[in-house]
């Protein structure tokens, strides 16, 4: 293998850590498996007094959110991540279960790259690599316990056997695979796996006999697993996955989260998704061109026609499509690499090939913006570790502290988690080095927040609006998100210190502001750069002051 061939394939696991490490918390999105995975970590599966146990110490069963979702995906983090914990500290612990399933990805999209490699030649996979790392979302998502990331590496094993030359093994495997995605992770994949058996039953000619002794042995795993597996977890007979579908698609309930016309994935997501060069003049390049047409509509069809149909549901997420990216990325890597090939024979290709040159390190400077500007939008997150520095940095007691800290809504959907939360096993009898425990509150009820009695056993609190906290509050610091792209002139003053109060701001909004008045300087005042507003306050209680009353 040549230099550029390991430097391409070391750079897709790269890239996934780069985007790890940059981006180390989490969303209300991905609350269920990160916190399923952490109970499973710390209390294990109980085989007495489920119920009792279960209900106690799992999180779930406080927050269960809408629809009820699988363990499956967290059990088999959990599984894998315990060892690399043990070795490496439960400290790490988040970082470590979210690697287990960046690496799983990681594996399925070289998987990928490899079937493109024998299928249309090492130089097809050069384009491949190169216009898939130029693209932010599966990087940025690859290590994300969304339930879309567990089916991702799933989908991307499938499109792989549809790549190059479809045998029957093939053709199989891939619908078993899109079978389990669909009966344990994600319903909607149940669109994806019809338009693919339509094609290869319909345009490739294989016997529908074939295609549903696959899909059955498929499906009747999934529930093998599913269903004894998750009606354990929720102590109630369930396959989560029907729940989500009737929740979704036939009561229409996920359009409560926000509706978009039918037109969002073509016209916004998927230009969004995928690099426009890509979209509109490489994949068209490789559809229409005798050498390439017929490997490029064996993985373009399903999966435009999966976006098509799923367009129908009026509730839509870019995240929802994610699985289309490395087949279309695919079939762009052909039309690239059939245009730079002839770039010497017309004038047509070598515009092409400029404009396709041209546009991969612009695509990486976009996607770079993008995660810089991703990484400050966890102001959750950013506040739990800058609390832990605070108090442990201005303790003056030798003695063993427990320190009551209240989390509003705001910070738990921004990176508040039980990993976080806890840096050691709340069942480790070790000794820790840390002379400071944090007991966490995540209490919701309007009515109970507005009960001065329920704020004094607090010694900190987390919250979006201070003056919604009664009792007498000092300010330690702000934490700031991102807000925009801001242009300052010469002069001009900075309305998000006004906010923030010069002095208080910690976490990366601080590093925004130490950089952008570095820049002032340098360029006699301009700036254009991340707006920041702040978000979290962390507040520390005042004992003995005169009560605040709250503001209705």
């Amino acid at each position: 293998m040549a230099l550029l061939d390991k430097f391409l394939v070391l750079l897709i696991p790269g890239l996934v850590f780069l985007h790890l490490t940059v981006a180390p918390y989490t969303k209300v999105e991905e609350s269920f498996n990160i916190q399923a995975t952490h109970d499973i970590l710390v209390y294990g599966m109980p085989t007495s007094d489920v119920y009792e146990r279960l209900s106690r110490q799992y999180d779930h069963f406080d927050f269960p959110g809408a629809v009820p979702r699988t363990f499956v995906g967290a059990v088999m983090l959990a599984g894998i991540s315990q060892p690399f914990v043990e070795l490496f500290g439960f400290q790490h612990a988040q970082f470590i279960v979210r690697a287990v399933l960046a690496l799983f990805n990681i594996a399925c999209l070289l998987v990928f790259r490899s079937n493109v490699e024998k299928a249309f030649g090492r130089s097809t996979s050069r384009w491949y690599v190169l216009l898939q790392a130029s693209q932010f979302h599966v990087f940025f998502y690859a290590s994300r316990t969304l339930p879309n990331m567990f089916a991702f590496g799933l989908t991307t094993l499938a499109f792989a056997q549809l790549v190059g030359s479809l045998t029957i093994p093939r053709c199989r495997f891939a619908i078993g695979l899109l079978t389990v995605a669909t009966a344990i992770f994600r319903s909607e994949l149940a669109i994806l796996l019809v338009t693919t058996t339509l094609y290869l039953v319909g345009l490739y000619g294989l016997s529908p006999y074939k295609v549903i002794w696959p899909f059955l042995i498929a499906f009747l795993f999934s529930l093998a697993v599913s269903i004894p597996l998750d009606s354990y977890f929720w102590q109630k007979p369930l396959w989560p996955e029907l729940w989500g579908f009737y929740y979704n698609a036939v009561q229409g309930s996920s359009s409560e989260w926000g509706t978009s016309p039918w037109h969002y994935y073509f016209k916004a997501a998927l230009p969004k998704l995928i690099n426009p060069v890509n979209l509109l003049l490489m994949i068209p390049t490789a559809l229409v061109m005798p050498g390439t047409q017929h490997e490029a509509r064996k993985l373009t069809l399903p999966s435009l026609l999966f976006v098509a149909i799923y367009s129908l549901q009026p509730h839509k997420e870019a995240r929802f499509i994610f699985y289309v990216i490395p087949p279309l990325t695919a079939v762009a890597a052909l039309g690239a690499d059939y245009a730079f090939t002839r770039r010497a024979k017309s004038l047509g290709y070598r515009i092409l090939t400029v404009i396709l040159v041209a546009s991969i390190p612009l695509s990486f400077a976009v996607s770079s913006g993008m995660l810089l500007v991703s990484s400050l939008n966890y102001p959750g997150g950013e506040a739990l570790t800058a609390l832990r520095s605070v108090v442990t940095t201005t303790s003056t007691s030798a003695d063993f502290q427990t320190v009551m800290v209240h989390t509003d809504v705001l910070s738990c959907m921004t990176g508040v988690t039980l990993f976080g939360q806890q840096l050691h096993r709340p069942t480790d009898t070790r000794q820790s080095d840390e002379s400071v425990s944090f007991t966490f509150d995540k209490t919701e009820k309007s009515s109970t927040l507005r009960n001065p009695t329920f704020w004094d056993k607090f010694d900190y609190a987390l919250v979006e609006d201070p003056s919604k906290v009664i009792g007498t509050w000092e300010q330690v610091g702000v934490i700031e998100s991102f807000a925009g792209i801001e242009i300052l002139k010469p002069g001009s003053d900075v309305r998000g210190d006004l906010e923030s109060g010069d002095g208080k701001v910690l976490g990366r909004g601080k590093s925004v502001r130490q950089v952008r008045d570095l820049a002032r300087k340098v360029t006699g005042g301009w700036w254009v750069g991340p707006k920041m507003k702040p978000q979290i306050h962390i507040l520390k209680r005042t004992r003995g002051g005169p009560r605040k009353e709250v503001r209705e």
